[in-house]
């Protein structure tokens, strides 16, 4: 199992926006995805902004591979959510789940 992380500040007025975004586009999208397991949404306030943190978990890295394209380090952030971020990851983190 591979969890990949992404981090984004979002705008404080439009934190709300992006989590709409996730739930009603970004889930859906992913759990028809073969090979996709799970994902975790953390989100906290800070100083410029709601940061989030987005984990994804999946069977494989070919698996995450039919989600980001080929190179699996890229972040896939649509246009829409760019416009509601102060920063975010361009490149994502990947880790292997080593325990429960």
């Amino acid at each position: 199992m591979i969890v990949r992380l992404w981090r984004g500040l979002a705008r404080p007025q439009h934190a709300e926006e992006y989590l709409a975004h996730l739930r009603a586009d970004t889930i859906p999208q992913l759990s028809r995805i073969p090979g996709f397991v799970a994902v975790e949404v953390l989100r906290r306030e800070e100083p410029k902004g709601t940061e989030f943190l987005v984990a994804t978990t999946w069977e494989s890295l070919s698996a995450i591979e039919r989600f980001a394209g080929a190179d699996v380090t890229l972040a896939v952030v649509p246009d829409q959510v760019q416009r509601l971020m102060v920063e975010f990851d361009h490149r994502v983190r990947h880790y292997e789940v080593m325990a429960p």
